[in-house]
């Protein structure tokens, strides 16, 4: 789930065919949740719906919502069985609703985390849960820095960085304040394999748009050349490429 308005949609074929990884780590995060049989729950940022089929397979009563309706028209291809709504996260209009909001690898698309948290409280009902893991402070330090030194390089100048990656203390803060009471929250490295050689520049044509499209059609070769041999030291081992990952991961419950 993508937030920037300015950004194209998401692609929802190269996001299955090349990063599923993207949903296949979240098994941990759905155990953390712990979702129980008949339990109202909010997938926030569903993408093509992989994660909320795993949701409702316990036995809970999932409603997975996206604001890109590319991966949304996706899901519910995936899983017509389920319930799937074209929804911003910056704009929820849920009213203690939902006993659980789960959501992977999407907050860090949303610069506007106070408003995010805030519907996110309001949605809950009391006593309910939040479970939620996405980019934490220096998530991707690698290959950020190595796109916008590219970026200037090949003439693009200055970047809107699209990224919100908080330290534990700053998104605990905005949780604390919207009456959230945090029980979990750990920032940990997570280095994440991709797949095939063409790994690196599949990654940046899937999450990196705000980024390339500053460079022109006739100088991509070049520019992802660059980019491979800048990060290669660092990001190529063990016969792959890797994105350098840092991940937040917090379980917060509203008050009673």
């Amino acid at each position: 789930m993508k937030q920037e308005t300015g950004t194209a949609d998401w692609n929802a074929r190269l996001y299955d065919d090349k990063h599923a990884f993207v949903w296949k780590q979240a098994a941990r995060l759905i155990d953390l949740l712990d979702p129980h049989a008949g339990e109202a729950i909010l997938d926030l940022g569903c993408g093509t719906g992989h994660l909320t089929a795993q949701l409702a397979a316990r036995g809970a009563c999932v409603l997975g919502v996206d604001s890109s309706m590319e991966m949304i028209h996706t899901a519910r291809q995936n899983y017509p069985e389920l319930t799937f709504e074209l929804v911003d996260a910056r704009a929820l209009v849920f009213d203690e609703q939902f006993e659980a909001v789960f959501s992977n690898a999407v907050l860090h698309w949303i610069r506007e985390a106070e408003t995010v948290v805030r519907g996110i409280a309001r949605a809950l009902k009391p006593g309910g849960r939040f479970v939620a893991e996405f980019g934490g402070k220096g998530n991707v330090q690698a290959i950020h820095r190595a796109l916008k030194r590219g970026v200037e390089s090949f003439g693009g100048g200055s970047v809107y960085d699209p990224w919100y990656f908080p330290s534990v203390a700053e998104y605990t803060t905005l949780l604390e304040a919207a009456g959230l009471e945090t029980t979990l929250a750990t920032l940990f490295d997570r280095p994440t394999p991709l797949e095939g050689e063409c790994g690196l520049r599949n990654w940046v044509e899937m999450f990196g748009g705000d980024y390339l499209k500053h460079v022109s059609l006739d100088r991509r070769q070049e520019f992802f050349l660059q980019l491979e041999t800048e990060l290669r030291p660092v990001l190529h081992f063990d016969d792959c490429w890797h994105a350098d990952y840092r991940r937040l991961r917090v379980f917060t419950q509203r008050s009673k």
